[in-house]
């Protein structure tokens, strides 16, 4: 464990050499697996979930259902209503943002010049009604004029910007005045829904049509949801969709792994996906129950991306009967979070069978292999690990729970790269 000042020196170190700049899911590539230690300055969340996290520069943005954050080493309460902001060398938490968002925040994104996007339940944004989704100045916390997305019928459960676009997924069914389900492409600077991304998601598992989560690549986006069809063509709970073409198009890439059913009360089973820093293969994983090697229930899973027509995953990693809600791919690894108890366990059925390993609330995976890494700080499982975000000085978790690689830190924190 680092002393504190150690701790500080070292991730300072670690930023000068590796200057931050606007981190995104699938953009960070690292050369190792970071340390099982993580640092001791990120500050704590007190209370709720944290689900998601985004990088602006040197801040960090965090975003979950909570009200209660403290500085690490502080006994301050701060009161911080469903998002917050610290900074990312030191892990003080900014004093000017914050904003007023009278529900959860589910998904985040990184804006320009020092902005931040938020998705979610929320109906308020400081003194401008919004709905659902929001671009806050990180200066102090107020909507950005000028943007105006008022997202309506639903929810936003993620966000995914490339350059002058952003793209919304959820439930909702419009956007402004625009009749979108689901999914859209918005003006990043403005909130106008773009009329060259129509891709529809449709005939849900179960519920109204949703889109769980994105992930944007080149000229790649590979969404995960409840759907089973993607502009009338199948896609059972995963496509990919050319955002390179005008019109954007569903691609010809197609896999019928998430057509089986898991669990009843998991009729929809995908929950995380995130690209490699080179867009080449991106990682899928899922919850469901325990259903056997056979089954894509409780699992993890390589792609690769470029395939065209049927195509079958490169290797499955069963966690035996325990969900997996993130993922973040680096090249050296692909990092996992829940709420497992192991990994390599394909035969396992809430139990650990043959060649399992523990790994218990997150655990680290060999790109190539598909079996995991010696890595294992351990975390207390609790619901499970929400909010990944590899950075050039780490990799940054968020989940609902204190304890992580031993240690208390309160539902926010990050593992430097050695």
């Amino acid at each position: 464990m680092f002393a504190r000042t150690t701790s500080v020196s070292v991730l300072a170190a670690v930023l000068t050499l590796f200057p931050t700049g606007v981190a995104a899911a699938g953009t960070t590539e690292h050369s190792k697996v970071v340390s099982a230690d993580p640092v001791n300055t990120t500050p704590h969340v007190l209370d709720g979930i944290v689900n998601a996290i985004a990088l602006v520069g040197g801040t960090v943005v965090v975003g979950g259902s909570f009200g209660r954050v403290r500085d690490a080493g502080s006994t301050q309460t701060l009161e911080r209503d469903n998002i917050f902001a610290y900074d990312l060398a030191t892990g003080r938490v900014l004093p000017g943002f914050a904003p007023y968002l009278d529900r959860p925040v589910h998904a985040l994104a990184a804006g320009a010049g020092g902005t931040v996007y938020a998705g979610g339940e929320f109906a308020v944004a400081g003194d401008a009604r919004t709905r659902g989704l929001a671009l806050l100045r990180l200066s102090d916390g107020a909507p950005v004029t000028g943007f105006d997305a008022q997202v309506y019928g639903g929810t936003v459960t993620s966000l995914a910007r490339g350059g002058s676009r952003l793209y919304v997924g959820g439930d909702f069914t419009g956007v402004g005045r625009v009749f979108r389900v689901a999914l859209a492409r918005l003006d990043a600077a403005t909130g106008a829904v773009d009329p060259d991304f129509a891709v529809r998601p449709g005939t849900p598992r179960g519920g109204r049509t949703k889109v769980q989560s994105i992930s944007l690549s080149g000229d790649r986006l590979a969404v995960d949801g409840n759907f089973t069809t993607l502009d009338g063509l199948s896609r059972p709970q995963l496509g990919l969709i050319d955002v390179g073409t005008l019109p954007a198009r569903v691609a010809d890439w197609r896999t019928d792994a998430y057509a089986g059913r898991c669990l009843d009360v998991f009729p929809s089973y995908v929950r995380g996906l995130d690209f490699a820093p080179d867009g080449s293969y991106f990682a899928v994983v899922t919850t469901g129950g325990p259903a056997g090697a056979g089954k894509m229930c409780d699992t993890a899973a390589r792609f690769e991306t470029y395939t065209r027509g049927e195509v079958r995953a490169t290797w499955v990693n069963h966690t035996g009967g325990d969900s997996l809600y993130s993922v973040a791919v680096t090249g050296a690894a692909v990092y996992v979070g829940g709420h497992q108890r192991w990994l390599d366990n394909p035969l396992g059925r809430d139990s650990a069978g043959p060649g399992a390993v523990q790994r218990p609330g997150i655990g680290a995976i060999h790109p190539r292999t598909g079996k995991a890494l010696k890595w294992n700080p351990t975390r207390e499982r609790g619901i499970g690990v929400k909010a990944f975000l590899a950075h050039r000085g780490g990799l940054l978790v968020g989940s609902d729970t204190t304890r992580l690689g031993h240690e208390y830190h309160a539902r926010v924190g990050m593992f430097p790269l050695p």
